[in-house]
């Protein structure tokens, strides 16, 4: 039985062509960099590529990448998933949201759209995400959506005032 990726607001959606514009966007705000490992900005080529290339296939693919658009049309973020482990059935999430959509609960129905489909669709056993402990605002949507932190990591994220620690926050199937 397949299972809606949308509720009344929001839907999760392959990414289109139509929407390099935006993923360029995301993907070169250089905020976003120092939570993550890129190292550089994306060309507009390259994430036509992508989703020209990518089957949109957690298994085929080893990732999974989820544009979150608004019930008027408007993209509000991006969800994803990746560093894909097949045999241990984890994945890691990725979560972004436009500043102008945030704090409306939007990050949080996204993440349960993500979650049922990885439980009850996908057969995930685990999810887990690597938060800045200085990231309050989404160690909270993690910890509101059933996430324990399993350990902080110390010194984990170079940024560019020094080193950071993350929390290693997980979610484990149990149905």
């Amino acid at each position: 039985m397949t299972m809606p990726l949308y509720t009344e607001r929001i839907r999760l959606r392959a990414p289109e062509p139509d929407d390099v514009d935006e993923m360029w966007l995301f993907e070169n705000d250089e905020t976003f960099w120092e939570n993550g490992p890129a190292t550089g900005p994306y060309s507009r080529y390259q994430l036509k590529r992508y989703i020209a290339e990518n089957q949109n296939d957690l298994f085929a693919d080893g990732q999974l990448r989820l544009m979150i658009e608004l019930n008027t049309g408007k993209t509000a973020g991006i969800i994803d998933l990746f560093a894909f482990e097949a045999r241990s059935l984890r994945a890691e999430v990725g979560i972004v949201v436009k500043a102008e959509c945030r704090h409306q609960g939007i990050a949080s129905e996204a993440l349960r759209l993500l979650e049922r489909h990885c439980f009850d669709i996908l057969g995930i056993h685990q999810l887990y995400a690597y938060i800045r402990t200085d990231n309050t605002a989404s160690l909270r949507l993690f910890e509101k959506q059933g996430y324990t932190c399993s350990g902080t990591l110390k010194d984990w994220i170079r940024t560019g005032s020094g080193y950071k620690n993350v929390c290693l926050m997980q979610k484990t199937h149990t149905g």
